[in-house]
């Protein structure tokens, strides 16, 4: 499960990445043609790679929703909550030892 999350993850990444090199040949095509100047062009890109570094933080929060979801579904626990519960029981049994 937490092997498709990071799957998921990385296929985002990547299609980030795929999309910035588009986003660089496209542009650099239109500062060819003379349809953008060269300032232009970097002032596209940068806004492409904000909305794309956007989306990679979307994806990642939906993801993460997603595997919160997933673990509530099948009762399963968070990291997080096993090790709150081991120092519970190390104070209980600390406790009961005195």
């Amino acid at each position: 499960m937490k092997e498709t999350i990071e799957k998921a993850v990385s296929l985002a990444f990547g299609l980030a990445v795929i999309g910035k090199e588009q986003v660089d040949k496209v542009v650099g095509q239109l500062v060819e043609k003379g349809e953008l100047t060269k300032e232009e062009s970097k002032v596209w890109i940068d806004a492409a790679i904000a909305k794309g570094k956007e989306m990679e933080s979307t994806v990642e929060k939906a993801a993460q929703q997603k595997l919160q979801a997933i673990l509530k579904e099948h009762n399963l626990v968070t990291k997080e909550e096993l090790e709150g519960l081991i120092k519970r029981i190390e104070v209980l049994e600390q406790n009961q030892s005195k």
